[in-house]
C-alpha cells in the first residue's frame, strides 16, 4: 500500500519522529496536533478555547495539504488536561463541525508540555 506524507509549506518540525500527516488509500491519518506556533512553543497559554481553534485551523491546514476539508473528517481522539476545559473545548470544536459530527473519544491525560491543555488526532476520508 502506497502512502503519502504531508506536510504543509511552513510546518515546524515535530518534537519527536512523526509526521503531521499520512495519507494512505484515501484515508488521512492527522498526529496529535496541539497549539504551537513555528518554533513548537504553546500559543494561548491558559485559553482551552484559544488553543482548540489554534489546532483545528492547523488540522484543516493539514486536511487541505491532502485534497480533504474538515467534512472529511471522520473520527477525533481529543485529549484534555483538565476535564474543566471541556465545554471550552466544545464549544469551538461544534465550530468546525457543524453538520456531520465525526466519531469522537476523549480522555483526561498529561501532554507532551505542560502550557498545552489540550491535542486532537483526526482520521478522515478524501477523495
Amino acid at each position: 500500500m502506497p502512502k503519502e506524507i504531508i506536510v504543509p509549506e511552513g510546518t515546524a518540525k515535530p518534537l519527536a519522529p512523526f509526521v503531521p500527516a499520512t495519507k494512505a488509500d484515501n484515508i488521512v491519518y492527522v498526529s496529535g496536533t496541539l497549539a504551537f506556533d513555528e518554533h513548537n512553543n504553546v500559543v494561548h497559554v491558559g485559553d482551552a478555547a484559544a488553543q482548540t481553534r489554534h489546532i483545528l485551523e492547523t488540522i484543516k491546514r493539514v486536511l487541505a495539504t491532502a485534497g480533504g476539508t474538515m467534512d472529511d473528517v471522520t473520527f477525533n481522539h481529543v485529549f484534555v488536561k483538565d476535564w474543566v476545559d471541556y465545554g471550552a473545548i466544545n464549544a469551538v470544536y461544534a465550530e468546525y463541525f457543524p453538520n456531520d459530527k465525526p466519531a469522537r473519544y476523549c480522555v483526561q491525560t498529561g501532554l507532551v508540555k505542560p502550557e498545552a491543555l489540550v491535542e486532537i488526532a483526526s482520521v478522515a476520508h478524501v477523495a
